[in-house]
Order: structure tokens, then C-alpha cells, then sequence
């Protein structure tokens, strides 16, 4: 086959038709290596399988879109290039005549590592690399491209390959891809390393999350909960171990999909009072050193209470300790007032802290308008300074302030009394011989019965008895 047999031989032709006819096109250069699949060593040995990667590789160099458009991050919107991104239009095809849709994914896992290494290697724009790394995950892991479906033990290869050969740098590919990526791996029973690897990436993006991207099934028949919440645990500390910026927004943004992720996972029924109490904690220490309400942690305990309804007093209670009253907002102060799902104790501790708010805003020279905000008032009965300022004479502000005091003796009253209460109640549950149904039923009665006697009960849609309704304070209003 060589000219040590005669000139001109088979060796030659076949060199002169690769050189003239394979390695000036892309697909037919792909083709070429691709069918070296089965003769690999010798391929390698007669130094075809380096032409053909030289070929690929040039041409990528020269011409990036060949591998594909870069993947858009969804919160950019739409590119208009077709699905997320992915495609050269259909004008920009005009000027690649030869060029095939998606052609260098078709290769097997191991020649597609020898080409995006190579590619690698030579520099090529690190976007152009991960969008035909994502394309290629969706092909032949996802079978979203064509359908094509592998093995088990073959698709958790090509993750973990895929994953190492991602670049690092933070914005080239979105949170939803990582995720899903974290998801197979998951199901596939990937590497440690390689599902470390993709948590610590979504933690240093976790600021572009939604809830829906936190959702990651738990897998095992051992596990009862809806939800991996240790992965997001470990997901929320490499977020904050890599977190060096000085603007808020992030961290503000965070705290919010945590408190979001937390009011989801509360519905599951399987989930644990320790787990839940974990990831409060978790959604509270990312708010630390930002001014933010605690009205999220309460909503994600009231869902958490209302799914559990099978929970102790005591247990309800460590669920609620988690909980700052002082941070409330008045209007979740309100709701807690008439929450039978709550503990006593908490209820108790909610009333307290609107008490200290009210007397807070009458020490201060405070006055609450129609509405229930903030006004300052200035020298005591001769002026009001607020919104209303010329609507109002001197006598108004003076008998203004007096009904403050009056409401702030009668809610130190009632505070005084529902604790004392309260004490009455859980002795009278504790000497109490009949079961445990008929405890949780007598307590839902007496419940409701010390509820209507503090008027914390609406008679209808438009009525409340509680009088302290009738003025409300907001202390972040107050001058």
C-alpha cells in the first residue's frame, strides 16, 4: 500500500483525497473521525486521527458559531436565534454552506473529549465551549436533541466528563442548566466529586435562582421527604463562602428565595420538624446584617403548622422559636393575634410585643392617624406634626395622645391576664387523664373560648372585637 511497493500507491491516494476532498470541509473532517470509532489504534498509528482533529480545530478557531451560538442566560430574555440561543439564524447559515446543525455532538463520548480538549487546549472563546457542552448533555442525557437514549452507566459518564471539562468562570452558564445538570447527577448516581463540584458552581450563582430550581427531588426509597433540603443546605453555605461583594441586592435576593424555598418545602408533610427548624435557621442567618421583617419565616411557619396539625404544644413551640416577634410587621402581628395554629405562648409574646411598640410610640411623643401610622407630636398639646397637620386642632392631638395611654393600660391588662391564662390552661391540659385526641380537642376549645374573651375573634368578615385594632403602630414609620 506504500511506495516502498510502487509509486503512487493506495497510502498516497488516500492522503491526497483527505487532504483535497475531508479536511477543507467541517462535516465531512467530522464524518472522517468519526468513522476511526472502531479502528481507533490504528488510526492513531497512521496519524489520522491527528488530521482530522487539526482540521477540526482550525476551522473552529477561524469560525467559533460552528460549534453553535453560546447559551443565553433565561434572565437576559431571548436572543432570537432560535431555542435559548443555541443556533446560527438562518442568515448566518448562508455563509457556512457546508455547515451541519449540532454535527460535532454526534460523535461518541470519547472522540467528542478528544475534540472539545483539543478546542480547550487552543484557546477557543470559553462561551462557544459551554454551549456545545450543554448540547451535548441534552442529546445524549436529557434525550430532549433527537431522542437518543444510553445506558444508565453511560449517561452518568458523560455527565461527570461534561462537568469536568465546564469552564469556571461564574457567568457562562445559568442556574436552571446547573441545576438540571445536579439533578441527573443525582438520579445517576454521579461521583461525589462531580456532585460537589456542580453545588459549589450553583452556589456562587444562587443570587439567579428561582424556588422552582431549588425543588430537587430526593432520591431513595430510605428518604420520606419531598425534597433534597441537605443539598440546599450545602448549596446556601458555598453561596456565602464565596460571596465578596459589597452591594446588598444580592444578599437581600437570596434571603428572599430562601424564605420562598422555606414557605414551599413547608407543605410536605413528610417533612421533619428538625429539618424545618434547620432551614429556618438557615433563612434567618442569610438575613443577618440587612434590614428585613420576619413576615416570610412566619408565613413559612404558619404553612408549616397548618400541614402538621399532629404537633404538640411543646413541639409547636420549638417550631416557633425560631420566630423574632420584634421584627413583625404590624400586619403580621395582626394575623398571629387570631392564628389558632399558634402556641399560647407565642400568641402571648406577639400581644407583648405590640404592647412595647405602642408604649415605645407614646414615650417618644408618637401618635397614630386613621391609617395606623407614625405621626410625631411636638410640644405636647400645642402642635401635631404629621400628614394630617391642618386638619386637626390642639384638643384632638391631647385627646389623641390620652386615648394612646388608655389602650396601652388596657393592652398591658389583657397581656397580664392572657398570661396568667395561658398558665391556667396548660395545668389544666396536664392534669387532663383522657387521650390525646381529647386533650388537642379540649385545648382547640379553650382556645377558642380565651380568643373571644381578649377579643382576638371576628364576629364576621368586617368586624374584630379586639380594641387594640383600633390603633395600630408602626414603629419603622415613626419620626
Amino acid at each position: 500500500m506504500t511506495d516502498d511497493f510502487s509509486p503512487n500507491n493506495l497510502y498516497d491516494r488516500c492522503l491526497s483525497f483527505m487532504e483535497q476532498w475531508v479536511f477543507p470541509s467541517w462535516n465531512e473532517s467530522i464524518k472522517a473521525f468519526q468513522s476511526t470509532e472502531l479502528v481507533i489504534r490504528q488510526a492513531l498509528e497512521l496519524g489520522l486521527i491527528n488530521s482530522c482533529l487539526d482540521s477540526i480545530v482550525s476551522k473552529a478557531i477561524s469560525k467559533p458559531d460552528l460549534l453553535g451560538k453560546p447559551i443565553k442566560n433565561p434572565m437576559d430574555g431571548d436572543s432570537g436565534d432560535g431555542k435559548n440561543g443555541y443556533y446560527p439564524s438562518a442568515r448566518r447559515r448562508l455563509y457556512v454552506p457546508d455547515w451541519k446543525q449540532d454535527q460535532l455532538i454526534t460523535l461518541t463520548l470519547q472522540h467528542y473529549l478528544f475534540v472539545m480538549t483539543a478546542m480547550i487546549h487552543k484557546g477557543i472563546q470559553s462561551e462557544y465551549i459551554t454551549g456545545c457542552l450543554l448540547r451535548y448533555l441534552e442529546k445524549w442525557v436529557y434525550c430532549v436533541v433527537g431522542g437518543v437514549g444510553l445506558p444508565l452507566h453511560k449517561k452518568r459518564e458523560v455527565i461527570e466528563q461534561v462537568e469536568k471539562l465546564l469552564p469556571d468562570e461564574r457567568e457562562l452558564v445559568p442556574f436552571k442548566y446547573l441545576s438540571e445538570m445536579l439533578r441527573s447527577a443525582i438520579t445517576l448516581q454521579a461521583s461525589l466529586d462531580c456532585r460537589n463540584r456542580l453545588e459549589i458552581r450553583m452556589g456562587k450563582k444562587l443570587n439567579e435562582a428561582t424556588v422552582v430550581d431549588l425543588l430537587i427531588p430526593s432520591q431513595g426509597y430510605a428518604r420520606e421527604e419531598k425534597y433534597d433540603t441537605e443539598c440546599i443546605g450545602r448549596i446556601v453555605k458555598s453561596f456565602y463562602a464565596n460571596y465578596n461583594s459589597s452591594d446588598s441586592a444580592e444578599l437581600v435576593g437570596v434571603t428572599e428565595l430562601i424564605e420562598e424555598f422555606l414557605s414551599e418545602v413547608a407543605s410536605d408533610v413528610a417533612l421533619k420538624k428538625d429539618t424545618f427548624i434547620s432551614l429556618a435557621e438557615m433563612a434567618i442567618a442569610t438575613s443577618l446584617g440587612i434590614q428585613r421583617n420576619t413576615d416570610g419565616i412566619y408565613r413559612a411557619i404558619d404553612i408549616y403548622l397548618g400541614k402538621h396539625g399532629y404537633l404538640t404544644e411543646t413541639e409547636r413551640e420549638e417550631v416557633c422559636r425560631v420566630l423574632d416577634c420584634h421584627k413583625m410587621s404590624q400586619e403580621a402581628r395582626e394575623h398571629a393575634r387570631q392564628n389558632e395554629r399558634l402556641p399560647l405562648r407565642v400568641v402571648v409574646q406577639v400581644l407583648y410585643v405590640g404592647h412595647l411598640q405602642l408604649r415605645d410610640a407614646i414615650a417618644n411623643g408618637d401618635m397614630l392617624d386613621s391609617y395606623g401610622r407614625c405621626q410625631r407630636v411636638e410640644g405636647g398639646e400645642n402642635a401635631v406634626v404629621g400628614v394630617d397637620r391642618d386638619n386637626h386642632s390642639q384638643g384632638t392631638a391631647a385627646s389623641e395622645e390620652e386615648l394612646l395611654r388608655a389602650e396601652m393600660k388596657d393592652m398591658d391588662d389583657r397581656v397580664m391576664e392572657l398570661e396568667k391564662e395561658c398558665c391556667r390552661m396548660r395545668i389544666e391540659m396536664e392534669k387532663s387523664g383522657g387521650g390525646s385526641h381529647s386533650v388537642v380537642k379540649k385545648k382547640g376549645s379553650m382556645w377558642k373560648q380565651l380568643k373571644r374573651k381578649f377579643g382576638c375573634i371576628r364576629n364576621s368578615m368586617h368586624e374584630c372585637n379586639c380594641q387594640v385594632k383600633k390603633k395600630k403602630v408602626h414603629p419603622k414609620n415613626c419620626a
